[in-house]
């Protein structure tokens, strides 16, 4: 497909959680394209923030902003009116709003689930029902994506009720596309692996918090393991505009999604090995705590998290937009 050919001018764009990491650089390559964007997330001023980022890298970029919690599916609907009364649309959307908890089994219990299941999941649900009429209605055919993660194509340890949510995003978005694919409208399951886009200053951690923290941060930021959040992003977009049903992103992610297909049982006991190997927590070490609030880990640990990863998530809290509100 030629590059004038994924043009987006003329077409509209809402991308839920969109004030920060991979949903703000989804809406800049957005932007790129030719679309006007709609930004939603629930903190006005990180909205206005993500906003100024954008219109000092696209000045000619048309960026409208729109506080909204995707656990209501009544503001939702307000949502999609407005954006579609200001701008008309929206032709393509993004359902990205998520929350990332970090614990062991021992610090968290039903809430936690709730929390990510209300956000993630009921989250994409509201997005979808109420984004649909008009999806279907844009004149290319709409296209929605649902973005799951790697997390949710198998149970990783300490990140279960993030995990279940992603879960459940995954098999709504193949659902969705079997049946929204005869009105028109593209539907795009994406599963993204460890990315560095800061994220770990809003994770929220439980138990042995610095240490949750440390695993956490390193990992989403080793060069070998993630993966560039601005190449992540561009190769999203780019799999929407071509109304792929499917986006796998990091070798590491395909493997472990290729592993769990062939292998299922053998996956699920090395995830109980490397269970025994990340920190545990005594019964009552509650309530989480976001990463921006926890210690970080000193001596030659820190040392070695930094060489490992750290201080590249670091350098991309500051450049998406994590660091707002501190």
């Amino acid at each position: 497909m030629s590059h004038s050919a994924e043009s987006l001018s003329g077409l509209t764009a809402v991308v839920t959680g969109g004030s920060r990491g991979l949903g703000l650089l989804m809406a800049d390559r957005l932007a790129a394209r030719g679309s006007t964007v709609t930004i939603t997330a629930r903190d006005a001023d990180e909205l206005a923030s993500a906003q100024q980022k954008l219109w000092h890298r696209r000045p000619a970029a048309v960026i409208h902003t729109a506080v909204c919690d995707v656990r209501d599916q009544r503001a939702v609907h307000h949502m999609f009116r407005a954006a579609h009364d200001t701008c008309g649309g929206p032709d393509i959307v993004i359902a990205n709003a998520g929350i990332i908890q970090v614990a062991p089994l021992e610090a968290i219990g039903a809430t936690e689930f709730r929390d990510a299941i209300n956000t993630m999941f009921m989250g994409a649900v509201h997005t979808s029902l109420e984004a649909l009429p008009y999806l279907r209605e844009s004149e290319p055919g709409g296209r929605l994506a649902l973005i799951s993660s790697v997390g949710g194509l198998l149970g990783v340890p300490h990140l279960l009720p993030y995990a279940s949510a992603k879960a459940a995003t995954g098999v709504l978005a193949e659902g969705l596309h079997a049946e929204a694919a005869s009105s028109g409208v593209s539907v795009t399951a994406v599963y993204p692996g460890l990315m560095r886009t800061g994220s770990h200053l809003y994770a929220e951690f439980g138990g042995a918090r610095t240490s949750e923290f440390g695993w956490f941060s390193a990992l989403a930021g080793a060069p070998v393991i993630s993966m560039n959040a601005q190449r992540a992003a561009e190769r999203i977009i780019k799999a929407v505009v071509r109304r792929r049903t499917r986006l796998v992103l990091t070798p590491a992610a395909r493997a472990a999604d290729l592993a769990h297909g062939l292998a299922p049982a053998a996956v699920t006991r090395l995830d109980g090995v490397v269970a025994r190997l990340l920190p545990r927590a005594s019964m009552g070490q509650r309530p989480l705590r976001r990463g921006a609030d926890v210690e970080p880990p000193d001596g030659p640990v820190r040392s070695t998290l930094q060489s490992w990863g750290s201080a590249l998530n670091e350098r991309a809290a500051d450049a998406y937009n994590a660091r707002t509100g501190e």
